[in-house]
């Protein structure tokens, strides 16, 4: 099987999670310099990066351009139904799409892609449901540490 898709929850996945809000409502995610080297080293080896989150922030749409990531869905309440549709619009089957998230409204994406793994802090449910656990935690290199697995075990590029 060839990956030609890497699909990508952020929130516990390429963050760790946390969401800081400031006294003036100010909202600030980090996000891992590993993770952002992982998603350039796909896209070199012919994998699309497209993230798909149930959150909205203009944060996660500025590190996307930075990362030249052009699928980006935010706000997302059913995100197997996004998944199908870009899958479609770029002409690429389910079984060659990867895909890394962390928690329930990850699973419904899990169930229909080819490979799916999980950051190691992931709620239960995922971490029994996927092909590869990271060692890493969300926000901590989990995408890249994945996207190293894809690219060493022969799925992509």
């Amino acid at each position: 099987m060839k990956i030609k898709m890497l699909v990508m929850d952020v929130d516990g996945t390429l963050t760790d999670g946390k969401i800081y809000i400031g006294e003036n409502g100010e909202v600030m995610k980090a996000f891992n310099v590993k993770d952002g080297y992982g998603i350039v080293s796909a896209k070199k080896q012919g994998i699309m990066p497209v993230i798909i989150t149930g959150r909205k922030s203009k944060i996660v749409e500025e590190r996307a351009k930075e990362l030249g990531i052009e699928e980006l869905y935010q706000g997302v309440e059913d995100k197997v139904e996004v998944l199908k549709a870009v899958a479609k619009k770029h002409g690429i089957l389910l079984d060659e799409v990867a895909y890394i998230g962390d928690d329930i409204n990850d699973l419904g994406c899990m169930k229909v892609c080819g490979l799916t793994a999980c950051p190691n802090d992931a709620v239960f449910e995922v971490v029994e449901s996927v092909d590869y656990v990271c060692r890493s935690c969300g926000g901590y290199g989990a995408v890249r540490e994945f996207n190293e697995y894809l690219k060493f075990c022969k799925f992509g590029g």
